[in-house]
């Protein structure tokens, strides 16, 4: 890159659907100088809404990133979805990002996917900052929005902007910093902005405010705690370093304000991106995990997509030096012919082209042979990238999301991205039987690009179903298999995905004897099937061995492992996936001519199908995380459905002069809900969903399900 790291800032732009996350990124383009005209989302001429799906539909579907120089730096940038059918974009973008703009709108405040995106932030330790948007919007409350990024997200705002009136009458706003007010010039797009005095009637208001803001910042700092008990003002200079400290610790976040639409606040909110969120070199080294013969080798495409690390592996840290070996992460793929496209985050050492690297979860040397610089749907090649740094590669064949990519003498993994689980379902067939192959083929190109869709096939009936995290989500990707794969496929309707558990322990031993290929072929297992409880990044089936070393050879024993892990994906009850189940190997034998880890699979096979069928099985059901935003008049109606729908109402409360209500409903009664709300309130009510978790079925619901099996 050959650009001062000081001066780098990789960061991501999320929040609710139709919050102004496009519309601000085309702003931040603009005044940047990498475009001469600004785009729009409503007319389909976004820069980073390059898709035809996302310009046909005017919203964010896949992350796509750019790079801005902005006062002698550089921001590389990730514009994501705000719909929640597409949170994976927002996971693995947040998982490589030193910061984040969360984007507010003014009227809403804190929206569910908000929530998620704060949620998401919040786990891989990102700091944030705040822009409140729409400020010119009916209804915008600066104050309200505020208050909800505190009470709803549990955040630590410090606002560092007021704004100077609202709806038609919003003009520009108070920069708490500098003390000014400051105007736009509609008639150059925002380019140019004026400064002037406070206007006399918000002197009062902004005093207030500065006098919070300093509070704020120096409860965070001993020198500057001293200096404000002693009623010494604080300068610009300290208040902004002070800030920029908080701010990465995660003890602030600066909120900002504007309206993207119309261009007020956007400069002033890049400044605040160079002032306040960290360089690569602000934050820790990422930690690794040694790589070493504790780590399961998977298998190729074929292996279970999250590597399993055996007992203590040893803590490394992977440094933002581009002298230190290279520890590169692989968090986006883009399949394509002839070659899949690979986004890459190096975290340490330098990743150059021609080059070969390893893979230590696929057990894999890689060859990355040309490399390139993202400008939305622009490629710019490069020769190499040092740690901070994101690029995308061609020439990966193995490689998956989540894998680490390394230096073959210091091998080292990453922590996994932990997606969540798909909930809706719809069968698909090729309109012609000659073209199933071609179909497969192309669910399999999906599949790698993203981590929240599944395919497979149910042996019984023959039929392929796919998975994924919504309505939306399906539809987009059966029109890119017609438009972009030229697959002509039928679909089915979408059907929830259910999953299957076990309530009691089952055991159950298989021996498999036989001669095949004239030799025999034996092995015994025994096993033990129990309800298991995951915790948080912990797979769903958990496999343990109480077979004492040396008893078996060890690859009967990933024989065995495997063949479990790959029948746990058909339950015992309807075929469908298991999850928090606990398989225990508590006995086993081979012989020492006659065993083969073919045996040892088929017997592992019928082993744990009995164990299972012993274990009481059964049905689990989707639940999803429900809000919904109505006038006041109608809470009553739509309480009333959603007890009807086996709803639980979580919260309730008042947003002005509507009322909102948080619920978890199963995902089961809730088709057809955006017809039966606009019903209920005349059409004035909105909802948002997203999955929350998995739980029993009750007994009437699960015998309606296999009913239909």
């Amino acid at each position: 890159m050959g650009f001062d790291l000081r001066k780098v800032r990789n960061i991501g732009i999320a929040a609710h659907i139709d919050a102004g996350k496009t519309t601000t990124t085309e702003n931040l383009l603009f005044y940047s100088g990498r475009t001469h005209r600004m785009g729009g989302v409503d007319d389909g001429t976004a820069v980073t809404d390059f898709d035809q799906e996302e310009q046909q539909r005017g919203i964010t579907i896949y992350s796509a990133a750019v790079t801005v120089p902005w006062r002698d730096h550089l921001i590389q940038l990730i514009d994501t979805p705000g719909h929640v059918d597409f949170t994976a974009e927002v996971e693995r973008s947040l998982r490589v990002l030193d910061g984040a703009v969360a984007v507010f709108d003014a009227k809403e405040g804190v929206e569910a996917q908000s929530e998620t995106v704060w949620r998401q932030a919040e786990k891989y330790h990102v700091p944030r900052m705040c822009f409140i948007n729409k400020m010119d919007k009916v209804g915008a409350d600066f104050a309200a929005s505020f208050r909800s990024i505190r009470e709803r997200l549990g955040g630590y705002p410090a606002a560092v902007q007021v704004p100077i009136g609202a709806e038609n009458f919003f003009e520009g706003l108070i920069d708490l910093l500098a003390m000014k007010a400051v105007y736009y010039e509609a008639s150059q797009l925002g380019a140019k902005f004026e400064e002037r005095p406070i206007p006399i009637e918000l002197e009062e208001t902004a005093r207030r405010m500065r006098h919070r803001l300093e509070e704020q910042v120096a409860e965070t700092c001993e020198t500057l705690m001293d200096k404000f008990i002693h009623d010494q003002p604080l300068t610009e200079d300290e208040l902004r370093a002070g800030l920029r400290a908080a701010t990465i610790a995660g003890q602030l976040q600066p909120v900002f304000c504007g309206s993207a639409l119309h261009h007020i606040g956007v400069q002033r909110l890049m400044d605040g991106v160079i002032d306040y969120l960290p360089s690569p070199l602000d934050l820790p080294p990422i930690m690794g995990v040694k790589a070493d013969e504790r780590v399961t080798k998977a298998r190729g495409r074929s292996a279970a997509r999250v590597p399993k690390v055996v007992g203590e592996a040893e803590p490394v840290a992977c440094p933002c030096d581009p002298a230190a070996p290279l520890v590169a992460y692989v968090f986006k793929i883009v399949a394509d012919k002839p070659m899949d496209l690979y986004f890459v985050r190096v975290y340490s050492g330098v990743l150059k082209g021609n080059s070969r690297v390893y893979n230590p979860a696929r057990d894999c040397k890689e060859n990355v042979s040309r490399m390139f610089r993202i400008f939305a749907k622009k490629r710019e090649q490069v020769e190499q990238a040092q740690a901070g740094d994101i690029v995308a590669v061609l020439g990966l064949k193995e490689s998956l999301t989540g894998d680490t990519l390394c230096d073959p003498r210091h091998p080292v993994i990453l922590e996994q991205i932990q997606f969540p689980e798909t909930v809706i379902s719809m069968s698909i067939e090729p309109d012609s039987s000659a073209d199933r192959d071609k179909l497969v083929e192309a669910l399999g190109m999906l599949a790698r690009e993203n981590p929240t869709f599944q395919y497979r096939v149910n042996e019984e009936t023959g039929q392929m179903l796919i998975s994924g995290m919504g309505e939306l989500h399906l539809e987009v990707l059966v029109n890119r298999l017609r438009r972009d794969l030229h697959v002509k496929v039928r679909v089915g309707k979408p059907r929830v995905s259910y999953r299957e558990t076990v309530c009691a322990v089952g055991e159950a031993e298989e021996e498999f004897t036989r001669q095949i290929g004239g030799r025999g072929h034996f092995a015994r297992v025994r096993l033990r099937v129990e309800p298991h409880t995951p915790q948080e990044g912990e797979e769903h089936i958990a496999f343990v061995s109480e077979v004492a070393a040396g008893t078996i050879q060890r690859a009967y024993l990933e024989a065995a492992e495997a063949a479990i892990r790959d029948t746990a994906l058909s339950g015992p009850l309807a075929g469908n996936p298991l999850m928090n189940v606990k398989v225990t190997l508590t006995g086993a034998r081979e012989h020492e001519v006659e065993s083969s880890e073919m045996a040892f699979d088929a017997a592992a096979r019928r082993c744990f199908d009995k164990a299972a069928g012993a274990a009481r099985p059964a049905i689990m059901e989707p639940i999803m995380k429900l809000q919904i935003v109505m006038p006041e008049p109608y809470f009553g109606t739509v309480s009333g459905d959603l007890a009807r729908r086996r709803g639980v109402v979580v919260d309730s409360r008042l947003r002005g002069d509507q009322r909102v209500i948080d619920a978890l409903v199963p995902l089961r009664e809730m088709f057809g809900y955006a017809t039966d709300l606009r019903s209920l309130t005349q059409g004035r009510g909105s909802w948002a969903m997203e999955p929350s978790h998995y739980e029993l079925a009750p007994p009437s619901v699960a015998s309606a399900i296999l009913s239909f099996v």
